[in-house]
């Protein structure tokens, strides 16, 4: 994690084109290995994420933006929970692994799109409000490398579940 990024929402957004770069490479590969490696990676990378933006950067705009855009969030972040552990516990070779990572990925575009939209996306309500993102950014990338680190359980191959893990509220 070497990369800067100028606040936290810069910070959530370069996580956002990361995922969506290993879900494209997901659809583009026939390899049953490389299937279960992109799936273990996209599971992880989103695990990360959602734990950042639950602990620290929703928590911080609530009061300040609407409610129900945080709610919605929430929501759509234990839809994904559910998928996440569907897909980390399963295999390319069970039957719908594909539908499952397919449809985890048209959640996560439906997602980004609430976060970014322009004028009255989550983001876009955020920079309005008092709240430093330069101190949020700091905060989240410090718990994002104590997740990252957590995330690299020694003796296992990349294939096994990470030791996150995400439950639905």
């Amino acid at each position: 994690m070497t990369e800067s990024f100028t606040d936290a929402i810069a910070l959530l957004k370069a996580d956002h084109r990361k995922v969506e770069a290993l879900f494209e490479k997901f659809e583009a590969t026939k390899s049953s290995a490389q299937k279960k490696k992109l799936a273990h990676e996209i599971c992880t990378e989103l695990k990360i994420h959602t734990l950042i933006e639950e602990e620290i950067f929703y928590p911080s705009f609530r009061g300040k933006i609407e409610d129900d855009t945080l709610d919605e969030a929430y929501v759509e972040h234990d839809g994904a929970k559910v998928l996440i552990n569907d897909i980390e516990a399963g295999s390319p070779e069970d039957d719908f692994f594909d539908a499952k990572v397919t449809v985890l990925s048209e959640e996560i575009k439906h997602h980004v799109h609430e976060e970014e939209m322009q004028s009255e996306g989550m983001f876009a309500q955020c920079r309005k409000t008092d709240v430093d993102l330069v101190d949020l950014r700091d905060r989240m990338l410090a718990r994002k490398k104590e997740l990252l680190a957590q995330a690299k359980v020694d003796g296992l191959p990349p294939s096994q579940p990470t030791a996150i893990n995400l439950k639905a509220a």
